[in-house]
């Protein structure tokens, strides 16, 4: 399908609004935070969601986190971090056909859970903070409580803003709106 000038422009312009938005939602991971209380589950399921290039779209959070661990540090799960974000890109990239409050609520909260389930199941395989055993993983599993439920906020709070944001951006400025079929050759 071929795309004129003006078609090509809209999507630069769009996916340059993307990105800013998330550049501005990651420099508060650097600010003071309740544990957990981030914006990156929530920019990676933005990013899968509203960035139409795919390897840009699961590239951008991780250059976010990177660029961000690099201040704050690195850690042993970090590897699982980001992979948890690249699963949270990818259900994000599910919303891209459509987006409501309900589907990007369904998505935020199952961000959030496979970023407990993956990053606790790391917590007990490589931190030796529990016994190797199922009764250490349970126990892992239930001290991790708290953390999720401030990672469900901080993403439900974050998507809201990020999303809701960019809603009404498409409201004010129609042209944002792209439709799905469209691609820049």
């Amino acid at each position: 399908m071929e795309i004129n000038d003006s078609e090509k422009h809209d999507f630069i312009v769009r996916t340059v609004l993307v990105l800013a938005i998330i550049v501005l939602a990651a420099a508060l991971r650097l600010a003071p935070h309740p544990w957990n209380f981030t914006p990156v589950g929530a920019i990676a399921l933005f990013s899968g969601a509203m960035v139409r290039e795919r390897r840009l779209a699961f590239l951008f959070p991780l250059l976010v986190m990177f660029a961000t661990d690099a201040i704050i540090g690195f850690n042993k799960l970090s590897p699982l971090v980001y992979a948890s974000f690249l699963i949270s890109v990818g259900i994000g990239r599910f919303l891209s056909r459509k987006r409501n409050a309900f589907r990007v609520g369904g998505a935020t909260f199952l961000g959030a859970l496979q970023f407990f389930l993956i990053t606790n199941l790391g917590v007990w395989a490589f931190l030796n903070s529990y016994p190797r055993t199922g009764t250490g993983l349970a126990a892992c599993y239930v001290a991790g409580i708290p953390f999720f439920w401030n990672t469900l906020a901080g993403d439900a709070v974050y998507a809201t803003l990020l999303f809701g944001g960019f809603a009404l951006a498409e409201l004010l400025a129609p042209r944002l709106r792209q439709p799905v079929t469209s691609r820049v050759s």
